[in-house]
């Protein structure tokens, strides 16, 4: 990806999702970021959508290997129709910003392109 990013323009700016699963609630990994973050963060790319709405997906730690890089923070679930709580999520970013500087920090949900569904 860096080599074929190399000449991009500066004023394009390049994101990636990073997708656990969740086709009707489904879902095809479960851990941190730990174990990739090294060669992630390393993509040369200017932020990452990560998955962080449930214990599956690890603590915020590995984003301590990001390049200045923003990172939108997914705490908001598709997963279920439960609302979260907005003192809760304040906290999730807090403790994310012990990592990332805040101005690097952004929200949205877990999956923009999910949705729950009961069968």
């Amino acid at each position: 990806m860096n080599d074929a990013l190399q000449d991009k323009p500066d004023d394009l700016l390049v994101t990636m999702h990073v997708c656990r699963g969740n086709f009707h609630s489904a879902w095809i990994y479960s851990g941190g970021y730990d174990v990739i973050a090294e060669e992630m963060f390393s993509v040369n790319i200017d932020g990452f959508f990560l998955e962080y709405d449930d214990e599956r997906s690890g603590d915020f730690a590995p984003l301590a290997k990001s390049k200045n890089q923003n990172i939108v923070l997914g705490l908001i679930t598709s997963k279920t129709g439960d609302i979260e709580d907005k003192e809760a999520i304040k906290n999730r970013i807090k403790e994310a910003s012990e990592y990332v500087a805040l101005e690097h920090l952004c929200l949205s949900p877990q999956c923009g392109f999910s949705y729950y569904r009961r069968w």
